[in-house]
């Protein structure tokens, strides 16, 4: 291995232990160990460490092909202890501000899509549901009243016309009405024999379903 092979290896090892600083107050930033549970924050752990050992396995693969020294640990082990000395207190703040910032940013976006997207389509569905049973109401009443109107009409003309058949069935001669008794005798004796015709099928169609 070159010496600016080691160089360079030195340097990307103490950038990869401050990044680990950074990384790790960041993972315990969100992670929120108070509130979860043993088995949870042991899985994350052990899926952050992995990670991380990935992240620095394959930048020294990069650098150097991956050959291991003993220099490359005490490397990480500065780049961390800087990070805590010189880079904490800063990236911690500007961990917030940025968090502050996405929040704020979401927050804005919730507020206009309810302001611009979901009020307006609520308030219109609840308008058009409004509508819709205002007219419905509207009709089914004006149903009811047309209803009533031809029923009131019906019995205006019929009463009337009732009397004036039963008058004018008085004013026949006998011979007319006995034809008129036997036309309607036989058209109404019709009638019952194709009634009773239709009851008994229905009843052997109900018989055989059965």
């Amino acid at each position: 291995m070159t010496l600016s092979t080691q160089f360079f290896t030195m340097l990307s090892m103490i950038g990869m232990g401050s990044l680990f600083g950074a990384m790790f107050d960041t993972y315990q930033r969100f992670l929120n160990r108070p509130k979860k549970k043993a088995w949870i924050v042991f899985i994350n752990d052990l899926l952050f460490w992995i990670i991380q050992a990935l992240l620095i396995f394959y930048t020294l693969f990069l650098v150097n092909n991956g050959e291991l020294r003993f220099y490359i640990f005490i490397a990480l082990v500065c780049g961390f202890a800087a990070y805590q000395s010189l880079f904490k207190g800063i990236y911690l703040r500007l961990l917030e501000m940025v968090i502050q910032f996405v929040i704020a940013i979401v927050k804005f976006l919730k507020k206009t899509f309810q302001l611009l997207i979901y009020k307006p389509v609520v308030g219109l569905i609840q308008f058009v549901i409004t509508i819709g049973l205002v007219l419905g109401r509207g009709l089914f009443t004006l149903v009811k009243f047309v209803f009533k109107v031809l029923l009131l009409l019906l019995k205006i003309i019929l009463v009337p016309l009732k009397k004036i058949m039963l008058l004018f069935w008085k004013l026949l001669p006998k011979g007319i009405k006995k034809i008129v008794e036997k036309l309607y005798n036989r058209t109404a004796g019709n009638f019952m024999k194709i009634r009773n015709y239709i009851n008994k099928w229905i009843n052997k169609w109900k018989s055989r379903k059965e």
